[in-house]
């Protein structure tokens, strides 16, 4: 109880209603939920899906500037002007107005736009592998949830074990069998039992309200326990390298060769024409006036830019290549002890668990007819609270391991397709 109403004092909820709460649970059992639908609940409440939507409306408007032709100029030249005593302020002045368009004749235009769609690609790649990313954290909080379900199952069993000892040390006591420290060391134990039952009930609140939390949405559910002694996740097929992270290195790869495109569109040079009207004030006449430039290459061809462009594409093809074998030896040492832990822990339940509890079961009847100390009882239910442990702790690796594999190769892509569907 004092567990419950310090975290209760601690989440700010009033302690009634936390009672209450705890009450309608008792009395109506809680909808199931199951990973599928936590992630699907997960993915559709991602809170960076506003800024990713945003920064595809930010990368498309660079597309589209990037497909606009360059402005036109209009100029205006006075020449002659009088000198100081020279005459009137209009004699022999003319007045020369010009209009100029740059050509662009190296394909900068498509160059520029073909760039600005790589970094939309680029975009829209990096944004589905951070929610790819955020749905591995939603799993590792459904797997707290079992592993903190499974640890107070343990110590729930701890407590019941150190409840009968201390019921027949109490026994052995009063009849004078045992001495009084044991009586003292059955209580301690017990106590202890208790002081770690409150601790995995905290744990477990915390780990539920931390799920929930991926939604925004509050501790309605209940997770099956028997969902945390499920290794069938280790016969499962293993499946490629997820699409996302690879399509980003596509991305890079893609904007890379772009940028070499826009720099040798920048290597050749573009013209200007010019065409405008002159006036002479002295005579009045209009003449019409064509002109034009053109940069000569004499220094700059820019083959540096084009190089360094050039290179980096090649970069990010390696970085791709390097990326998907490092990756792919992960998921190979993620299924090795997938299956491992999956092998162990049915030898632990089916092999090792039962004898420790037979022994425990006939330590204990031999103490309640003095034929074994006290000692004897602890070292049993020790070596079974152990063993009981060690499943947790095989297990929880397990599910952690799978939650990783299942990111590496992307399992879970469709349920962000179908949340995008439902926007």
């Amino acid at each position: 109880m004092a567990s419950a109403l310090a975290l209760t004092a601690g989440l700010g909820l009033p302690c009634g209603m936390a009672l209450a709460q705890n009450a309608a649970t008792a009395e109506a059992p809680l909808p199931t939920l199951t990973l599928p639908d936590a992630l699907a609940r997960a993915a559709q409440a991602d809170p960076s899906i506003a800024g990713a939507d945003a920064r595809s409306r930010a990368a498309e408007a660079g597309v589209r500037q990037a497909d606009v032709r360059t402005n036109p100029r209009l100029g205006v030249a006075v020449e002659n002007l009088p000198t100081v005593g020279g005459g009137g302020l209009i004699d022999r002045t003319e007045v020369r107005v010009t209009y100029s368009q740059e050509w662009e004749r190296g394909g900068d235009r498509v160059a520029r736009t073909g760039r600005a769609r790589s970094e939309a690609d680029l975009v829209a790649a990096e944004a589905r592998v951070k929610r790819l990313d955020r749905l591995e954290q939603a799993q590792l909080a459904y797997i707290e949830v079992l592993i903190a379900e499974a640890e107070l199952d343990v110590a729930r069993q701890r407590l019941a074990l150190a409840e009968r000892v201390q019921a027949e040390t109490s026994r052995r006591v009063a009849a004078a069998r045992d001495p009084l420290f044991a009586g003292s060391r059955a209580e301690a134990e017990l106590v202890e039992a208790q002081i770690d039952l409150d601790q995995a009930e905290t744990r477990l609140r915390v780990a539920r309200i931390a799920l929930a939390k991926f939604w925004d949405g509050t501790v309605d559910f209940s997770i099956p326990s028997a969902l945390f002694y499920d290794t069938s996740a280790s016969r499962l097929p293993v499946g490629d390298i997820a699409q996302a992270d690879l399509l980003v290195f596509h991305a890079r790869r893609d904007l890379a060769a772009a940028d070499a495109a826009v720099q040798r569109a920048a290597a050749v040079p573009n013209a200007t024409v010019d065409v405008g009207l002159r006036h002479d004030w002295d005579t009045g006449g209009v003449g019409l006036v064509i002109g034009g430039s053109i940069p000569l290459q004499r220094y700059d061809r820019n083959q540096g830019a084009i190089d360094q462009a050039e290179a980096l594409a090649t970069a990010a093809t390696a970085d791709r290549n390097a990326f998907r074998l490092e990756k792919d030896r992960e998921v190979a040492r993620l299924q090795v002890d997938i299956s491992a832990g999956a092998s162990e822990a049915r030898r632990l339940r089916e092999d090792a668990l039962p004898l420790a509890e037979r022994a425990v079961a006939e330590v204990e009847a031999g103490f309640a007819r003095g034929g074994f100390t006290y000692n004897d009882v602890v070292s049993a239910h020790r070596s079974l609270l152990d063993l009981r442990l060690r499943l947790v702790e095989v297990l929880s690796e397990l599910h952690r391991d799978v939650a990783r594999r299942d990111r590496l190769t992307g399992a879970h892509d469709p349920l962000i397709l179908q949340s995008e569907a439902r926007r």
